[in-house]
C-alpha cells in the first residue's frame, strides 16, 4: 500500500515551484514505531546523529506520537508542517534536504534503467539495499547522512527543535510506506522519474538496436540493413535481465502476450534416424524418446498454468538427477535407455526398478522412504510408537488377546515385523509406508497411509501375517 492510499495525499507538479505531494495529518502512533524499513530508520539515524540536543529529540518523539504534526508537504529540497506545543500553538517547521545535481541524477537514472529490478522494486514501495548501494557506486548518495537535515522553524532554534524533530519523526512514517518520497526530497516526482526512465530505456533500446540493420544475410536483408559483427564474443552469454525482473517491471514494458490456448495432446516428437549416420556417441533413440518426454511436461505444465488458483500453489521443487532419473524409467523407455538411466543415476538395474515402483506409490515422497534411513525427532518417533502400540492395543483385542499386530523391532524411521517379510517405514511427513522382503531387498508394497494398520492392510501379504504371526503381538524395543 503506497502513501496516498494510507494516509492521503494531493499531488500537483507546482508549475516552475516544482512537483509537490501534500500528506493530510496522520494518525497518532501509539504503541507503533516510527520505522520499519531499514530506509526509514536512516533517515531517523541522520536525523538523531545530526541533532545536537536529546532532549528535544524525546520531546519532538512525544509530539509526533500525540498527533500534533499537520499535514506535511513534500517538495524538492524541502518538508513543511505546521507542528503545535501541548498549548496548541502553531509553529511552521521546515527541514531542508540537500537536492541531487542534474549530474547525480543523470547517473541515477541511467543505472536505474540499465537495472530493471530496481525501478521495480520502487514501484511495488520498495528500496532494496542494493539499489542504493549501485547509487553510490555511481557517486550518488540517496540516503541522507549526518548534517543532511538543515532545520528551519519560527520558534527561532538554531538547531533541530522539537518541532523540527517531530516533523523528522512523522516524515519517516512516510518513507516507510513510499520511498518516492525521499527521490521527491531530492528533486524528482514519481511521474517526473517514470517518464524520464522510459525515455532513457526507449533511447537505449534504438541505439542498441541500430547496428542490427547492418547485419549481413536473409535476416538483416528483412529490415534493410547490412553486416555487423556479433552482438557478443564468440563462446560468451549475452547478459541480458533476468525473466524476474522484466515480469516485475511490467509497468514500463510492454505488456505480456495472453496465455496460450490449452493443448489436448502433446505433440508427435521428430523421427531423428532419417537416414543421414548420427554423431559418435548420439542416441537417436534416447533423444526421440526425451523429445516426447519434453513435449509431454510441456503439455502437463501448460495445463497447471491455465487452471484456476495456479498463482496460489507453490513452485514444485526442481528434480535432482537421479530423481529425474526414476521419473523417465517409470515410463518404460526399453532396456537400453532403462541401462543408461540406471548408470547415469548411481543405481543397478535392480535398484531403479525397485525406486520406480516406489515413484509410482507416490513419487519424490515415496522415492526418498526407499532411499533414505533417518532418526526421527523426538516428537514425530513419540506419535508413531502411539499410533503403534494403539495399533497393537486395537487388533489384540479383536482378536480375543489371541494374537494381533505382529512385533515390530525399529531402527531409525524403519519398524521391520518379526517372523514375516514385512516392514514399516515413517516418511518425514510423518506417514506410513508397506514394505515387503523380496530376497535380499525391501520392496515398496503399497501406497503411504496415516497410520500403520491401514498401511500394513495394503501389502497382499496381511492375511497371511494374521495367521502366521506367533503369539500376542505388540510393539517390542524403543
Amino acid at each position: 500500500m503506497s502513501a496516498s492510499e494510507d494516509f492521503g495525499t494531493a499531488d500537483h507538479d507546482g508549475g516552475e515551484a516544482g512537483p509537490e505531494r501534500t500528506f493530510a495529518a496522520l494518525p497518532p502512533a501509539r504503541g507503533r514505531g516510527f520505522a520499519g524499513t531499514w530506509w526509514g530508520r536512516a533517515w531517523l539515524k541522520a536525523l538523531e546523529d545530526t541533532a545536537l540536543d536529546t532532549g528535544q529529540l524525546a520531546i519532538g518523539r512525544r509530539y509526533a506520537r500525540l498527533g500534533a504534526v499537520g499535514a506535511v508537504s513534500v517538495r524538492p529540497g524541502r518538508i513543511t508542517a505546521v507542528v503545535r506545543d501541548r498549548d496548541h500553538t502553531p509553529h511552521r517547521s521546515d527541514v531542508l534536504v540537500t537536492e541531487l545535481s542534474g549530474a547525480d541524477w543523470d547517473r541515477l537514472l541511467g543505472m536505474v534503467a540499465d537495472r530493471a529490478g530496481h525501478l521495480a522494486a520502487l514501484l511495488d514501495r520498495d528500496m532494496p539495499p542494493q539499489l542504493v548501494e549501485d547509487a553510490a557506486a555511481a557517486g550518488v548518495e540517496l540516503l541522507p547522512g549526518i548534517g543532511d537535515l538543515e532545520p528551519e522553524c519560527d520558534c527561532d532554534a538554531w538547531d533541530h527543535c522539537m518541532h523540527t524533530t517531530a516533523l523528522c519523526y512523522q516524515v519517516a512514517r512516510l518513507l516507510d510506506e513510499d520511498p518516492f518520497v525521499l527521490l521527491l526530497m531530492r528533486g524528482r516526482g514519481e511521474r517526473r522519474l517514470l517518464q524520464e526512465v522510459q525515455e532513457l530505456s526507449a533511447v537505449r533500446a534504438v541505439r542498441d538496436a541500430a547496428p542490427a540493420r547492418e547485419r549481413g544475410g536473409p535476416e538483416a536483408a528483412a529490415s534493410g540493413g547490412g553486416p555487423v559483427p556479433d552482438a557478443v564474443p564468440a563462446g560468451a552469454a549475452p547478459d541480458g535481465v533476468a525473466a524476474a525482473e522484466a515480469f516485475a517491471a511490467r509497468e514500463i514494458l510492454p505488456p505480456l502476450p495472453e496465455p496460450p490456448p490449452r493443448v489436448a495432446e502433446p505433440g508427435l516428437p521428430p523421427v531423428l534416424g532419417g537416414g543421414t549416420e548420427p554423431a559418435p556417441g548420439v542416441d537417436v533413440t534416447a533423444l526421440e524418446f526425451l523429445a516426447a518426454d519434453a513435449a509431454a511436461r510441456a503439455r502437463l505444465l501448460l495445463s497447471d498454468a491455465l487452471a484456476p488458483g495456479h498463482e496460489k500453489r507453490p513452485v514444485p521443487p526442481v528434480l535432482t538427477v537421479g530423481e529425474d532419473a526414476v521419473r523417465l524409467a517409470a515410463a518404460r523407455p526399453g532396456d537400453r535407455i532403462t541401462a543408461r538411466l540406471a548408470t547415469g543415476s548411481g543405481r543397478d538395474r535392480t535398484g531403479l526398478a525397485l525406486a520406480v515402483r516406489a515413484w509410482e506409490q507416490g513419487g519424490t515422497a515415496a522415492l526418498a522412504v526407499l532411499e533414505e534411513e533417518w532418526t526421527p525427532g523426538p516428537e514425530l518417533l513419540a506419535r508413531a510408537r502411539e499410533q503403534l502400540a494403539r495399533w497393537a492395543d486395537e487388533t489384540d483385542g479383536a482378536a480375543g488377546g489371541t494374537g494381533g499386530a505382529p512385533a515390530l523391532r525399529p531402527a531409525g524411521n524403519r519398524w521391520t515385523a518379526a517372523g514375516v517379510p514385512a516392514q514399516l517405514r515413517l516418511g518425514r511427513d510423518g506417514r506410513w509406508w508397506p514394505y515387503r522382503r523380496d530376497g535380499s531387498r525391501w520392496s515398496p508394497a503399497g501406497p503411504a497411509a496415516g497410520d500403520p494398520a491401514a498401511a500394513m492392510a495394503a501389502m497382499a501379504e496381511t492375511a497371511v501375517m494374521a495367521t502366521t504371526a506367533p503369539g500376542p503381538g505388540g510393539v517390542s524395543g524403543d
